[in-house]
């Protein structure tokens, strides 16, 4: 499929961002966008890249009355020689058509996919900032648009992606985080879209978010919602942790996203010759570990932040420390050989990194 480049006129370009410090987390975005139109009976059409302008909704779109969005989030980083990187970009496109099928959204041809958003990138290229740890957020979106009240799977959709500058998810940067274990509140359950990135799983996560954030917490664990047992995910992103000299993950069995970082962390550790471990994992179960000194480390792992450290959990109204509270050196071997592989300063062993320029 052609893409079409309309390109911002200069006097119209904003002001790139000056101080990369003070980048934050998916508030400041780009001059273009990229967009595509589908409609049954059509296909996909209207492939352009155009300046970032707001979107025009019919108040019936079914996207604001049914659910029907899905999304996806990566990265672009600069190297040392001005190289740009992709990591892993066609994961996430792969993972974004399994969300578009669960949600009877349609499927997208992922070289015109692939090939959109490698163009708004280098076109936005100027906009990469090059402080480690910083980058260029990228976030796919897919939404419903027909104009209808009745419930059905739309006929129409819009494809978006918006792309802009990012320093650390977290205020604190790499720093341990503090997590809130909730069991009055279910993210997904057993047969829902807990295994894809949709708008819906995100929206049902804030009033346990803002509960724990009220608390002094910097995100909520989550446990399965049949049982009421089983640690699922944390936050955003999918945990781990180090028990003796296991590293260990709630396995996938459709109530928790199939993280592009997980996979990249598990992968990672059994290289680095650390058994690697998928398997239920009791919250009862962790307390103990906690408390019998069996557990060294957890994290957090998801491709906003990257790796984070948890250094302390709530549980039934009491505090437990992990690793007194301080990052642990698994967590943070992963960390650095991550980011290095992401900027190009190290060997790729798993041909993960995309050079794209």
């Amino acid at each position: 499929m052609e893409i079409k480049i309309i390109k911002t006129p200069p006097e119209k370009m904003k002001t790139k961002p000056a101080d990369e410090s003070k980048l934050g987390f998916g508030k400041i975005f780009t001059d273009h966008m990229f967009t595509m139109k589908y409609k049954d009976g059509k296909g996909w059409y209207d492939a352009v890249i155009e300046p970032y302008h707001p979107l025009q909704l019919d108040p019936t779109a079914m996207c604001l009355h049914y659910g029907q969005e899905i999304f996806e989030g990566l990265k672009a980083y600069r190297g040392k020689k001005e190289e740009v990187y992709l990591f892993r970009p066609m994961e996430n496109i792969k993972r974004m058509n399994v969300s578009a099928e669960k949600l009877c959204m349609p499927h997208m041809d992922e070289a015109v996919f692939f090939d959109a958003l490698k163009k708004l990138v280098l076109l936005e290229k100027d906009w990469i900032p090059r402080g480690m740890g910083t980058s260029l957020y990228i976030r796919p979106t897919m939404i419903s648009t027909e104009a209808s009240l009745g419930v059905h799977p739309s006929t129409e959709y819009l494809f978006f992606i918006v792309v802009g500058p990012v320093g650390a998810y977290y205020a604190n940067g790499f720093a341990p985080t503090k997590i809130y274990v909730t069991e009055e509140y279910t993210r997904t359950a057993p047969g829902g879209t807990g295994c894809i990135k949709s708008a819906g799983n995100y929206a049902v996560s804030l009033y346990a978010s803002q509960i724990a954030s009220n608390m002094g917490y910097t995100q909520v664990l989550w446990l399965d919602a049949r049982e009421n047992k089983y640690v699922e995910e944390v936050g955003t992103s999918n945990i781990f942790f180090v028990i003796g000299d296991e590293l260990i993950t709630p396995p996938l069995r459709g109530t928790i996203l199939p993280g592009v970082t997980r996979n990249s962390v598990m992968k990672l550790a059994s290289h680095l010759g650390v058994k690697v471990n998928e398997r239920p994992l009791a919250m009862d179960e962790v307390i103990e570990t906690i408390e019998n000194g069996t557990l060294k480390e957890a994290f957090a792992a998801g491709t906003a932040a990257v790796i984070s450290p948890v250094g302390q959990i709530y549980f039934r109204e009491k505090e437990y420390l992990i690793n007194e509270g301080k990052t642990g050196a698994l967590s943070e071997k992963l960390y650095n050989e991550i980011m290095q592989i992401q900027y190009g300063i190290k060997e790729d062993p798993f041909d993960w990194r995309v050079q794209i320029a």
